[in-house]
């Protein structure tokens, strides 16, 4: 153990605070009272910022705990969460749950105690005292037992001074990071908003009556995919004819093919020179979901999940992947092939939608029913198909057509089929899913880089309350009061507490029988 700071004693938060406090509830001539429980303190800034306003009668069975401005609250459940506050001036006499251990102590400095539970060693302590799965916590004990080193009580306020100059800084940083990153989420939209409107590259029409030559629409490319879509059809519906011992006996059986009906373009916005209207239906041979099978963290073949498709448009190949062995009875009919549209068709709101291209990086690679494969005909870029979606227009479509079930939002294969693209020519479409594929890399090259700053900003945190609490923040007093004076004054402050506190609970006894 490192030497300590000269005039700082070691002791424990329990022997620093006075404990009793009191546990009488709301006062009965009050109809309603404040109410803070662990909900109320947002964990991020350290503050209670949505206490609640109950009627005394209604009062939960945890509003005991009488709070005066200046306690330190600590949360005994789930403390690696690290829930702590401090109580301000306008919630003196606020009523807190039973769920808070209140550390209180009159010669302490409150702000001091509350940056020192906020401190790494202090949250790894109590996560690693937890007892109870369903319901993880702490004791107050094990809370009280805590050892700090007790600076001087002029320190404390220097440290205190210091730790919230350092912070000011830190939040402003860290607040100037956010508002960037929030820039960039907004630069992507409007990035997929141009590349789905034609104004992310130039135009097909534009470049060949530039360069007096010929180019083929939107209009004439849909045909020839659909003429493809068809011939796909029966390839693909004569091999398991022939698969099955049943080859046909004539051509009757191509009567059978279902043409895509195309968008009604009454009432839709006006497209580039060369574009049409185009249903997902119309472009793709194949709409299927994937596997509802139960799988494995190991095994032949990876199996993408929600998880992996990103909201930006990427696939993690990397990381929570579940397998299925090579023999499985699904495969190869849901084995992705390079060019696969990934659609995520259930969800939260905000993430129902989110689509990606599988590139081919996992081979063989499956995929799990609560995702939708398409798999487009050729003249027909998944990537780009997938940035309609992942656009402003695609999280439009999906906003109108969702059906928002209990906790969770889905759009299903049918409807996945009949979302609008705007079809642009074939070269059109490579152009713009290069340019697009190089501005959302250097934008998530960005985010990347602010994202870890961010989380920098936290270890930088963490440093200066680690060198607070060493004496390495500010400088030495000689001088000072040592902290062993302090204490003697807080042990005999505390006696006198408890005492008070155990006539207050007897008179409260008289009082109901």
């Amino acid at each position: 153990m490192s030497e300590l700071p000269n005039g700082w004693e070691t002791s424990t938060l329990g022997e620093i605070t006075i404990g009793g406090v009191d546990q009488g509830g709301p006062k009965s001539n009050c109809d309603t009272f404040t109410y803070v429980d662990i909900s109320s303190i947002d964990r991020s800034t350290k503050r209670i910022e949505n206490p609640q306003t109950l009627e005394r009668k209604k009062a939960p069975s945890r509003a005991r705990q009488r709070l005066i401005a200046g306690d330190v609250l600590v949360s005994m459940t789930r403390p690696n969460l690290n829930a702590v506050a401090l109580v301000p001036s306008p919630l003196d006499g606020s009523i807190g749950s039973t769920g808070f251990h209140v550390l209180r102590s009159p010669l302490m400095l409150q702000r001091w105690m509350s940056y020192r539970v906020q401190a790494h060693d202090f949250v790894s302590e109590m996560s690693s005292k937890v007892q109870g799965a369903l319901y993880p916590a702490v004791r107050p004990k094990d809370i009280d037992g805590f050892y700090v080193d007790v600076p001087p009580r002029k320190q404390q306020e220097e440290i205190a001074d210091e730790i919230e100059k350092q912070f000011t800084r830190l939040d402003t940083a860290t607040a100037a990071l956010k508002r960037v990153k929030t820039n960039l989420k907004r630069h992507r939209a409007s990035v997929l908003k141009a590349a789905c409107e034609g104004r992310l590259v130039p135009t097909e029409a534009e470049l060949a009556r530039k360069e007096g030559r010929d180019y083929e629409s939107a209009e004439k490319l849909l045909q020839r995919i659909l003429r493809e879509r068809s011939a796909r059809w029966e390839a693909d519906t004569l091999a398991k004819m022939q698969a099955s011992g049943k080859p046909p006996a004539d051509d009757r059986w191509k009567q059978k093919y279902k043409e895509p009906s195309a968008p009604d373009t009454s009432n839709v916005p006006a497209l580039p020179e060369g574009w049409c209207w185009a249903y997902v239906d119309q472009l793709s041979w194949r709409v299927q979901y994937g596997t509802s099978a139960k799988c494995f963290e190991a095994g032949d073949v990876p199996v993408l999940r929600m998880g992996n498709i990103q909201a930006g448009g990427s696939i993690d190949t990397l990381n929570n992947l579940k397998f299925l062995p090579k023999a499985h009875s699904e495969f190869p009919e849901l084995l992705l092939e390079r060019g696969d549209l990934i659609f995520n068709r259930t969800n939260s709101a905000e993430l129902v939608g989110k689509s990606a291209a599988f590139t081919g990086e996992l081979n063989p690679c499956s995929f799990a029913s609560y995702l939708i494969r398409a798999s487009f005909v050729a003249g027909c870029d998944s990537a780009y198909v997938a940035a309609c979606l992942n656009s402003v227009l695609g999280k439009r479509w999906i906003k109108s057509v969702v059906n928002q079930q209990v906790g969770q939002a889905n759009v299903n294969g049918t409807k996945l089929k009949d979302f609008g693209v705007p079809l642009p020519p074939e070269f059109e479409q490579a152009r713009i899913v290069a340019t697009l594929s190089s501005a959302l890399t250097y934008i998530d090259q960005l985010n990347s880089a602010i994202v870890k700053r961010i989380v920098q900003q936290e270890s930088l945190r963490q440093a200066i309350l680690r060198d607070a609490f060493t004496g390495q923040l500010v400088p030495q007093v000689p001088t000072d009061e040592p902290a062993s004076a302090l204490l003697e004054r807080i042990r005999a402050g505390r006696v006198e507490s408890l005492k008070k506190t155990a006539a207050r609970n007897m008179a409260r006894k008289r009082g109901q029988q």
